[in-house]
C-alpha cells in the first residue's frame, strides 16, 4: 500500500470515528490494551457485566458489543486489543461498507494464507512453496484482495504481516463463524 493509499485509510478511519463520537456523544473505544481486571472469581459473565457498567456511564441505553483478546500467534508474537461501540452506532452504520472486507475473508485460499502469515510465513516466495496454493499468480491476487481489504500489508520489502488492529479481529470473526 502506497502513502497515498494509507493517508486515505486513515482519514477515512478518522472520519468514521468523529461520525460515532457525534452520533453518540462520546468516542468508541479505541483499540487499547486489556487492563487486568479484579474480577469475581464466581462472576463467569465478567466481561459482559464490565460492559454493562462501561455503557451505563456512557449512557448507551440501547447497549452495545464488545470484542477483545489477549493471543500469542504461532510465530510468537503477542496481541493485546479490544473494541467496543454502542449498538446504535453499530445499527446505524453503513453496513454495506463492511461487504468487501467479508468477501476478502469468504476464500479458503485467503484464510489459509492468513494462518500461515500469522505462523510466521510472509514472504511471497515461503507462501508459494505451500501446497495447495495455486500458481504464484493466483498467491499474489489473494494477498493483493487481502491487502486491499486491510487484513494485510507489507512490512518490509515483500514481508507480509496482518496489521495488530486486524489480529484480534480476525480470530473474532473466526470465532464467531464456528471455527
Amino acid at each position: 500500500m502506497d502513502l497515498e493509499q494509507r493517508v486515505a485509510e486513515l482519514e477515512r478511519r478518522l472520519a468514521e470515528l468523529e461520525r460515532a463520537a457525534g452520533e453518540t456523544g462520546a468516542a468508541p473505544a479505541a483499540p487499547s490494551p486489556v487492563r487486568p481486571s479484579r474480577r469475581d472469581p464466581g462472576d463467569a459473565l465478567w466481561a459482559l457485566n464490565g460492559l454493562k457498567d462501561q455503557l451505563a456511564g456512557l449512557g448507551a441505553v440501547n447497549g452495545g458489543v464488545l470484542f477483545t483478546g489477549a493471543v500469542r500467534t504461532p510465530a510468537g508474537l503477542r496481541y493485546e486489543w479490544q473494541y467496543g461501540l454502542p449498538t446504535d452506532t453499530v445499527m446505524d452504520g453503513d453496513w454495506a461498507a463492511a461487504a468487501e472486507s467479508f468477501a476478502a475473508l469468504g476464500q479458503p485460499v485467503r484464510l489459509r494464507l492468513l494462518r500461515e502469515i500469522l505462523g510466521g510465513r510472509c514472504t511471497a516466495a515461503e507462501l508459494t512453496e505451500l501446497d495447495g496454493m495455486g500458481t504464484t499468480g493466483q498467491i499474489y491476487h489473494h494477498l493483493r484482495q487481502l491487502t486491499a481489504a486491510g487484513w494485510l500489508h507489507t512490512a518490509v520489502r515483500g514481508r507480509y504481516e496482518v496489521p495488530v488492529e486486524r489480529v484480534v479481529p480476525l480470530l473474532v470473526m473466526l470465532t464467531a463463524a464456528g471455527r
